[in-house]
């Protein structure tokens, strides 16, 4: 943990080097501060006369006055304080630009990493953990350098140079004052435990709070149209309820042992006293070196207390680190091979040769599935809910990985070219459009970030937008909400098909990608998506019958398997499960009935 911790370092031994000097700084001010209330005390208001050197030179700059001298040490006093709390001053500045900017590494870092991690842990991972760990967790690296690398090792200096001077004033003293180290150090062992297991809680719940802060206002119109306020309201106090409860009670724990430390720091100031007094009292110590004393005891026991107490703050920070550490040491998604290939000049032929796939283990989405698609085609997956269409399509561009067979693209296993250049080569319009809170123009060109203006609006006008868009009153400059929430449903589906036309790849999987349009956009849609076959493999998941006619070849998936595969007059003939399924989308009844049976295949051919 502390390699790790000074690893963000790096990047800014400079200003990690200034904080060191500035903190030096302090310790030379903190050990000179005392000594202008000792002279106080035992030369000015006792008479003493002072040190025979120190003597000569004040008689020389303002003579014998007691009130002069009185007034000379009380401002040089000031003077020390002032200095310590500049120099206080700069070093807080220092330390948290500092820890803003490890912070703003650390959260890139996390960024990065979460990027790159395979489809399959944030299907699994909710999006609210992952944005706890990355905005609330990245915190943990502040906390543990600026919270503890540096506090313990000034902490740790100042001692010794507080004790080493204590020891030449008194060594009694000194010594004693060491008798609270065992006891802090036993209440630290006692309590650090503790506070490791409720933290780790509290951690645990925030991010179950937060979970359920997202999903309530991810799904507003859904709560709002059931009339659901209250009871989302409850859960939501139940999640805070407990929340709170967990805190409080590492919070509680915290003050016990804020407690315990300030109590053994005071026995043993009181212990000090007691002998210090009597050393005072035999003529051993004077009244002012016995405020010295006390001054240095503070600057002693005040580092043994603020180690204690960062070490038992930083609990939550190593449980924050931990859970950070967790995220970056997930395998990102399979590294590409030194030998891989450019994908950039393929040309969009798909091949699935006995393709398995399985999100767990012996539970197959996929099983034997055989086909190719060549550039110029438009093939059509269809099959009931679950038969593991847009599971096919996600192995095309590596989203997840077959578990048997082969996956390949100009007879290439996709697994042979470099990640991103494949991913190049495919767009994709998923089932639900994802929009980004910027302009419309920026939203399509996402699937090319270096098209023009012209090329945007190419897109827009085939994928059937560029009317709507211009009727809009920035038209292309207009300002999306976020997720795209001012549009309809089908105004988002034909964005994102604009998008990945746009990025003019030779493939191009469409995922239901005319759901929510009606049929004269849809008819317009695929009048250009014909046109644009001659360079392009088209795959296109489909539940309407229009889109299924329209298919050069058509897939049925059952259960996982590829069942049968043909045009769609030759599958209304040969397979029942896509004969049913087209009656269905045709007149809505069922060819189990056997009076509708030559109405509706009339109906078909």
């Amino acid at each position: 943990m502390v390699l790790w911790t000074l690893s963000f370092l790096r990047n800014y031994r400079g200003r990690a080097i200034a904080i060191i000097i500035l903190a030096t700084v302090e310790i030379l001010f903190g050990v000179l501060a005392p000594w202008p209330l000792k002279i106080i005390v035992d030369n000015v208001l006792s008479g003493h006369p002072l040190p025979g050197p120190l003597e000569i030179f004040v008689q020389s700059l303002i003579g014998s006055s007691a009130i002069a001298l009185l007034v000379l040490v009380a401002a040089t006093g000031l003077l020390l304080q002032l200095a310590g709390e500049i120099a206080l001053m700069f070093h807080t500045q220092l330390q948290v630009n500092m820890g803003q900017r490890i912070v703003y590494d650390l959260r890139a870092r996390l960024l990065k990493q979460l990027q790159a991690l395979p489809l399959g842990h944030h299907v699994k991972t909710t999006t609210s953990d992952s944005v706890y760990r990355l905005d609330a967790d990245a915190y943990c690296v502040n906390d543990l350098v600026m919270g503890g690398v540096f506090p313990l090792a000034m902490s740790a200096l100042k001692l010794s140079v507080m004790f080493i001077i204590l020891v030449q004033l008194d060594p009694t003293l000194a010594l004693l004052s060491l008798t609270v180290a065992p006891f802090l150090y036993i209440s630290l062992r006692y309590y650090s435990r503790q506070m490791i297991d409720r933290a780790e809680r509290v951690k645990m719940r925030e991010a179950t709070l937060l979970e359920r802060a997202y999903e309530i206002l991810s799904a507003v119109k859904v709560i709002k149209s059931f009339a659901r306020e209250q009871y989302e309201s409850g859960r939501f106090s139940q999640s805070g309820t407990s929340t709170m409860e967990a805190r409080l009670r590492l919070t509680w724990q915290e003050s016990l042992f804020s407690v315990t430390v300030s109590t053994i720091t005071l026995a043993g100031t009181a212990l000090i006293l007691v002998v210090g007094g009597m050393h005072v009292l035999s003529g051993e110590l004077t009244t002012g070196g016995l405020l010295v004393v006390i001054a240095y005891l503070a600057a002693v026991y005040n580092p043994l207390s603020s180690i204690a107490h960062t070490v038992g703050a930083l609990q939550q920070a190593i449980v924050s680190a931990n859970r950070v550490q967790d995220i970056l040491s997930l395998t990102p998604e399979v590294l590409d091979a030194p030998e891989a290939l450019d994908a950039s000049s393929i040309t969009g032929t798909v091949c699935f040769d006995d393709v398995e796939f399985a999100y767990e283990p012996n539970q197959p989405v996929l099983d034997g599935v055989s086909f190719t698609a060549n550039p110029g085609e438009l093939v059509a997956l269809v099959g009931l809910t679950g038969a593991g269409k847009t599971s096919l399509v996600n192995l095309i561009p590596r989203f997840f990985e077959s578990t048997r067979g082969h996956v390949l693209i100009d007879n290439v296993n996709v697994s042979h070219y470099s990640l991103r250049s494949l991913r190049e080569q495919i767009a994709m319009v998923p089932q639900e459009t994802v929009l980004f809170s910027d302009t419309i123009a920026n939203n399509i060109r996402y699937g090319r970030l270096d098209a023009t203006e012209a090329e945007v609006e190419v897109a827009a006008r085939t994928a059937n937008i560029h009317t709507f868009i211009k009727s809009l009153p920035h038209g292309y400059q207009t300002p999306v909400a976020e997720a795209g929430a001012t549009l309809s449903g089908g105004e988002r589906q034909r964005l994102g098909i604009a998008r990945a036309l746009l990025k003019r790849a030779p493939i191009l999987v469409l995922d239901e990608p005319t759901s929510a349009l009606d049929a004269i956009s849809e008819a317009a849609i695929f009048d250009a998506l014909r046109g644009l076959r001659k360079n392009r493999t088209i795959l296109v998941i489909a539940h309407r019958l229009s889109t299924i006619r329209d298919a050069t070849r058509i897939l049925v998936l059952h259960e996982g398997k590829l069942i049968a595969q043909g045009s769609h007059d030759e599958l209304l003939t040969s397979n029942t499960l896509y004969r049913r399924m087209c009656a269905r989308l045709s007149v809505g009844r069922s060819l189990d009935d056997p009076e509708s049976v030559d109405e509706i295949m009339q109906t078909l051919l």
